[in-house]
C-alpha cells in the first residue's frame, strides 16, 4: 500500500493535476523517506478526501504529486469517541495513539476527579496540540484518511450532558454486569440505519473511576460496561474496548 501523506486541503482536486507536499509532510517525505521520482504516494486532508499518484519531481523539502485517482471515505456511522482520563506516566498518550490506529474518530481528555495529571492554565492548549499531534502521526503510521479531532478537556459535569437521543455513552467498569462482548449496538430499522450516530466509550485514570462519577454519569442516561474478569490499565482498556466495538459493529 502506498505511503499516506497529510496535506491542509484537497479541495477541487481532480484527475490530472499536480499537488505539492511542502511543510513538515513535505520535508519528511523526502528528506527522512527518501521518496523519489516515479514513487506512488496517497495523500489525505485527514477529512475523508484521498488522492493517489506518481511523484512527478521532488525538492529540498518539498515534492510535486500528478493525481492519478481522487476518492473520499464517507465517516462511518455510528462514529466512535474515546474519552481518555488524564493519567500519569504518558499512559493516557498511548491510549490516544493505539485508539487512533484502530479507529476511533474523537477523542476527548477528561479531568476526572482520580487523575494524577493535571491540565491548567498553558498546559491545556499544549495538551491537548500533544494528543492531536499523536493522533497526527498515528494516522499516517495506519494509513488512515480521516484523523480524529482531539477536543478540550471536559469535566465529569461536562461529561454528564454526553447521553442523548442519538448517542450512547459507555463508561468501562471493572466490575460492570453488562460484559461489552455482549453490549447489543442499537440496532436500526429495516433499512439498516441506527438510530445511534456516536457511541461514546469513557475510560477511567490509573486510579479507577470515582464512586460519584459513576453515579453521575448512570444518572445521565451512561451504560456501565466490563471487559472482561481482569482489570487493564487506562493506557490499555481504550483500545481494547475500541476492538470489541469495532468487531461488533461488524467492521472487523
Amino acid at each position: 500500500m502506498a505511503s499516506l501523506y497529510l496535506v491542509e486541503t484537497l479541495d477541487g482536486v481532480a484527475v490530472g493535476d499536480s499537488v505539492t507536499l511542502d511543510g513538515a509532510e513535505g520535508r519528511h517525505a523526502v528528506s527522512v523517506a527518501r521518496v523519489r521520482t516515479g514513487e506512488t504516494l496517497r495523500l489525505s486532508d485527514g477529512r475523508g478526501a484521498v488522492v493517489t499518484g506518481a511523484v512527478l519531481s521532488t525538492a529540498r523539502d518539498s515534492l510535486e504529486l500528478e493525481v492519478d485517482t481522487v476518492a473520499f471515505d464517507a465517516p462511518q456511522r455510528p462514529s466512535l469517541t474515546l474519552v481518555q482520563a488524564l493519567a500519569k506516566g504518558g499512559r493516557d498518550e498511548m491510549a490516544v495513539q493505539a485508539a487512533t490506529e484502530i479507529g476511533v474518530d474523537r477523542i476527548v481528555p477528561w479531568s476526572a476527579a482520580r487523575s494524577v495529571s493535571r491540565w491548567d492554565g498553558a498546559k491545556v492548549e499544549k495538551g491537548r496540540a500533544r494528543w492531536a499531534a499523536i493522533a497526527h502521526e498515528a494516522s499516517k503510521q495506519a494509513i488512515r484518511s480521516r484523523v480524529p479531532a482531539v477536543d478540550a478537556p471536559v469535566t465529569t459535569a461536562q461529561l454528564a450532558g454526553f447521553p442523548g437521543d442519538s448517542r450512547v455513552v459507555l463508561v468501562l467498569d471493572p466490575v460492570g454486569a453488562v460484559r461489552l462482548s455482549a453490549w447489543e449496538p442499537p440496532s436500526g430499522d429495516a433499512s439498516g440505519d441506527s438510530p445511534v450516530d456516536e457511541i461514546v466509550l469513557v475510560v477511567g485514570p490509573e486510579g479507577g473511576i470515582d464512586g460519584s462519577e459513576f453515579d453521575r454519569l448512570v444518572a445521565a442516561g451512561a451504560v456501565r460496561v466490563r471487559l472482561g474478569d481482569t482489570v487493564l490499565r487506562t493506557s490499555t482498556a481504550g483500545p481494547a474496548a475500541l476492538a470489541v466495538l469495532q468487531t461488533r459493529l461488524g467492521r472487523w
